[in-house]
């Protein structure tokens, strides 16, 4: 039974290694983001959503590259992919309800629901992530600003295409 595997310009690493966690949550989450797309219609929302899994990619390979390889990548978390999803946040709360919403109850439409299920996955990609930060594995700071915009904006994209947001 093999318990290592190998990550991108890595040695070997035990299956349950930090990275890992972080890399099979990022794939995840990408899957679930497609599953959301397949089932949306609005084709500029269809476009973000796959710009994201696009960001994803490029997030993961930063997690799985050893600290001396990352000059090689070519694409990299930064200021840029923030201030995207800033803008986006913004975007997506300008077509919801202006009611205040304490909480959110998932389930109004299946859109939805799975746009809350990736958010609940982009947070724990974000926890374990801070994991992989503090045990020195991570040293892009932006990735951490990203993935907690990224839950934001997920959110606010579920919002943004539910009919009738059942608040609490």
């Amino acid at each position: 039974m093999a318990i290592t595997t190998n990550l991108y310009c890595s040695s070997q690493v035990v299956k349950d290694d930090i990275r890992c966690e972080v890399c099979g949550t990022i794939d995840e989450l990408t899957s679930f983001l497609g599953l959301a797309k397949s089932l949306l219609k609005e084709k500029p929302v269809k476009e973000f959503i796959e710009l994201i899994q696009h960001n994803l990619f490029v997030l993961g390979a930063e997690v799985a590259t050893k600290p001396k390889f990352i000059p090689q990548l070519k694409l990299r978390i930064g200021p840029s992919y923030i201030n995207d999803l800033e803008n986006r946040i913004k975007e997506f709360k300008k077509g919801i309800s202006s009611r205040k919403p304490a909480f959110i109850l998932p389930g109004e439409d299946f859109a939805s629901s799975t746009l809350d299920v990736a958010r609940t996955i982009a947070r724990r990609l974000e926890r374990r992530a801070v994991t992989l930060k503090r045990k020195h594995k991570l040293r892009n700071e932006c990735i951490l600003d990203y993935l907690n915009h990224l839950s934001n904006v997920l959110y606010s994209l579920a919002r943004y295409v539910e009919k009738e947001p059942n608040y609490l």
